[in-house]
């Protein structure tokens, strides 16, 4: 197996009731692997909740996730990052902007295709959404002002096409 890490994005269904994301989370604590991003959302179903997530490992380490997950009374797991899929974080992020940086900064946001959320007199508050390599991008381009605050929502994610998560078909390769 190879021994190169590499980022997963895992979706999982499961029953939207107390202790789901307790458990899901010790379970990943338990077995040492590192949550990069975790998000849970309900779904169109209310008995329903989709929790998305991030994770660095190997071959191995993926292995392992899935077995484990598929053991739990979770509804479905499913690897999305290898899939045709679109998933996306939301950064908002405080920068201190005197009026000179003000243009400086809004030539970034622009590139990055952000948005200008709110202007004060010292600051700016930016919204960005898109994968995680494209923040982390916007992060560093940034990163030569002064940053007074950041919220990231960590990764969320669905699959393309007809087919969702919850359908009991089982997925093609």
């Amino acid at each position: 197996m190879d021994k190169t890490e590499r980022s997963e994005i895992l979706s999982i269904l499961v029953v939207n009731e107390p202790g789901v994301t307790a458990r899901l989370g010790s379970l990943f604590g338990r077995r040492g692997f590192n949550i990069d991003s975790f998000t849970a959302s309900p779904t169109n179903d209310p008995k329903l909740t989709r929790i998305t997530i991030a994770t660095t490992g190997d071959d191995r380490k993926f292995d392992q996730i899935l077995t484990q997950t598929a053991k739990q009374e979770f509804v479905k797991t499913i690897d999305i990052m290898g899939k045709k899929s679109i998933y996306r974080e939301l950064l908002l992020l405080k920068v201190k902007a005197t009026k000179k940086e003000r243009s400086e900064i809004r030539e970034i946001v622009e590139i990055f295709r952000g948005k200008i959320v709110d202007l004060s007199k010292q600051s700016m508050i930016i919204e960005v959404t898109g994968s995680s390599a494209k923040i982390d991008g916007f992060m560093n381009m940034l990163s030569c002002y002064e940053l007074i605050d950041v919220c990231r929502t960590g990764v969320t994610g669905i699959n393309r096409g007809d087919a969702g998560i919850s359908d009991s078909a089982e997925d093609e390769d």
